[in-house]
């Protein structure tokens, strides 16, 4: 059995997060956490939230203990792109896009899989 959690329109680009998911896929929910909690970056609070929201709908929705839960899939895709504008010398504007992110965490129970 699976719990899913989602975070939409997280302001942070999908490249930054994508590489702190890639610590934690396939870990069990203990060992991810931690693992979260020493990585210096900022999509690790936001991968907390998630995989903690996950975790308990696992666990109030599905009766699943914590202890028996490891990552089944993380998935990060791309968001709207707010687009921006610099004020540059002679009446120009260069463009700035600020990217968005949806975070996606699945938890599975690992006795179910085996």
């Amino acid at each position: 059995m699976q719990a899913t959690a989602h975070h939409k329109y997280a302001r942070i680009s999908p490249r930054k997060v994508s590489i702190v998911s890639d610590l934690i896929r396939g870990k069990d929910v203990k060992t991810a956490r931690a693992i979260l909690l020493h990585t210096p970056k900022a999509a690790s609070e936001l991968l907390i939230k998630v995989l903690d929201s996950a975790c308990a709908n696992a666990e109030n929705n599905l009766d699943i203990g914590r202890d028996n839960l490891y990552v089944y899939k993380v998935l990060i895709g791309a968001g709207p792109t707010l687009k921006r504008m610099h004020a540059r010398a002679k009446g120009r504007g260069y463009r700035i896009l600020k990217r968005t992110s949806h975070i996606t965490v699945t938890v599975a129970d690992r006795d179910e899989e085996n």
